[in-house]
């Protein structure tokens, strides 16, 4: 019983090798390499993979889902005089909504007429607390913060991200998480339009509301 149980799991481990091997010779046959590639990678962690497969980091690294989430980041639009918008404009939901309560945000008021800025004057995330859960970028009214794909942030020190590593472009964001991009980009579009043909029906039915000339003749 037992030397079967042996005999069979040293099979398997033989029929791994030999594929794994198989598998390299075809690949270097075809003149493409299967190590240290993103299209070796992305072959070897599909499901056509055969043999073993082990990940040679940090020479080689998973591709990332584009639903995979690790720590927050606040997007900014890059402007065409070269300034960033940030979009975030510290409403606070994000820090309310927070499980472990790992983001703090820093806020300010205009020296002139004493209303608060739309603009954070420092955004921290403790790094060490966040639970990556993306309650933060599910519930932000303006989609100011997001997920990222970034999981090497590890440190000696304590980790808590300022505003400056936190800042990340959209077009950033696109590059990671297309799919979602051109969802919410369609979205914003949208209600542009519909914004748009609601204002153009408003100014219609004012303008078709005013007297015309010989109406107006009339009624003196």
């Amino acid at each position: 019983m037992y030397g079967k149980g042996i005999l069979k799991g040293l099979g398997v481990t033989w029929k791994r090798f030999w594929e794994t091997y198989t598998e390299d010779i075809a690949w270097i046959l075809r003149g493409k390499k299967r190590y240290f590639t993103e299209e070796g990678v992305k072959h070897r962690s599909s499901k056509d993979q055969k043999g073993i497969f082990t990940v040679q980091y940090p020479e080689e690294k998973l591709i990332q889902p584009e639903e995979a989430r690790y720590l927050p980041f606040l997007v900014y639009n890059e402007m065409p005089d070269g300034k960033r918008e940030v979009l975030c404009t510290s409403c606070g939901i994000c820090a309310k909504v927070c499980p472990p309560q790992c983001i703090w945000i820093v806020r300010s008021n205009d020296p002139v007429t004493g209303r608060p800025v739309p603009e954070p004057t420092e955004f921290y995330i403790d790094a060490d607390i966040c639970m990556n859960c993306g309650f933060c970028a599910e519930y932000c009214p303006f989609d100011a913060i997001k997920m990222d794909h970034d999981f090497e942030i590890a440190s000696y020190g304590r980790n808590v991200f300022n505003m400056e590593k936190l800042l990340k472009s959209s077009e950033y964001y696109k590059s990671i998480r297309p799919v979602n991009y051109a969802r919410e980009e369609a979205a914003r579009i949208a209600e542009a339009e519909a914004k748009k043909a609601k204002e153009a029906a408003r100014a219609a039915a004012a303008q078709s509301a005013k007297p015309t000339g010989a109406e107006a003749a009339t009624a003196t």
